[in-house]
């Protein structure tokens, strides 16, 4: 596991996990532990992948974030507020400042894009008409969107109806934006202007994003820091241009270390230099953590 400092890692955690756990029952009558004991620090700004083989506890972990799942046990603070011990009243007022993305997108196909972005606004009672009209216009052309205002979802590409998805997870202004598997539904040309989004929406806001994948790709282009999973459990971390050259611990980390290799070399190609130049140069490093 790499512990290199780097600015992000010197920035206080927006997400602070404390040796949460969350088990099911299953229809056998046995229990299976989704996510043992697990601790983790998620610095505020990042852009943070949670990655590992099905059933590694991804989702799980991603979940309990907002306490959409319950942690059996350990403390989930986001915004140094612990979501556990608060009333029912006070986690649904503190999840404003935690926007989520799903897999299938979740929008109201009877309504136009303009009020599937303005849901959440509407639903709290707190915004005037031409404050939530105002601030779906903004969250619209964050996404690259502002013409499809008055469209409905079933006139939109997955493409679109996943940015739309965003623009209303962005509506309340949140903290953080959680992300499970946003990509696996769309093909590759969608899925790297879509991470383009969310990375440009990274830079201009600072929102820090947790993403749920199991795409390498995914992993590449957007995250800054990685997390890897396995049987519920945090097996490694570390940031992505600092990859660790030490053997690894599961087949994942070492594909991942291939990955950032392979995009070592053709930098180090395309910029002509000497082959026995530094593997992770900070010049490389830089390009793979923003690329």
């Amino acid at each position: 596991m790499s512990n290199s400092p780097t600015d992000a890692a010197l920035k206080p955690p927006v997400i602070r996990l404390e040796a949460v756990q969350k088990s099911f029952a299953l229809p056998s009558g046995e229990i299976f532990d989704a996510v043992r004991a697990l601790s983790l620090d998620i610095p505020e700004g990042e852009i943070f992948g949670l990655i590992g083989k099905s059933g590694a506890g991804k989702s799980t972990l991603l979940r309990l974030i907002n306490l959409l799942e319950r942690p059996d046990a350990g403390r989930v603070i986001v915004g140094g507020r612990d979501l556990t011990t608060l009333t029912r009243r006070e986690l649904r007022d503190t999840r404003q400042n935690i926007g989520m993305i799903f897999q299938q997108f979740n929008l109201l196909q009877n309504a136009s894009v303009f009020d599937n972005v303005a849901f959440p606004l509407k639903i709290h009672g707190r915004h005037s008409r031409a404050e939530i009209d105002a601030r779906v216009r903004e969250c619209l052309e964050l996404v690259g969107l502002s013409e499809k205002i008055d469209t409905y979802p079933a006139q939109l590409s997955g493409g679109q109806k996943q940015r739309v998805a965003i623009a209303r997870a962005l509506a309340s202004r949140p903290q953080v934006l959680l992300c499970d598997e946003p990509t696996s539904a769309l093909d590759s040309e969608t899925t790297r202007s879509l991470l383009e989004t969310l990375r440009d929406i990274n830079a201009k806001i600072g929102v820090t994003i947790v993403i749920v994948t199991h795409e390498l790709s995914v992993v590449e282009v957007l995250c800054r820091r990685v997390a890897i999973l396995e049987k519920g459990q945090l097996v490694e971390q570390f940031a992505v241009e600092e990859a660790p050259q030490a053997e690894r611990v599961t087949a994942l980390g070492r594909e991942i270390d291939a990955l950032v290799r392979r995009r070592e070399r053709d930098a180090r190609e395309a910029a002509n230099a000497p082959l026995n130049a530094p593997l992770f140069a900070p010049a490389v490093a830089r390009g793979i953590a923003h690329a």
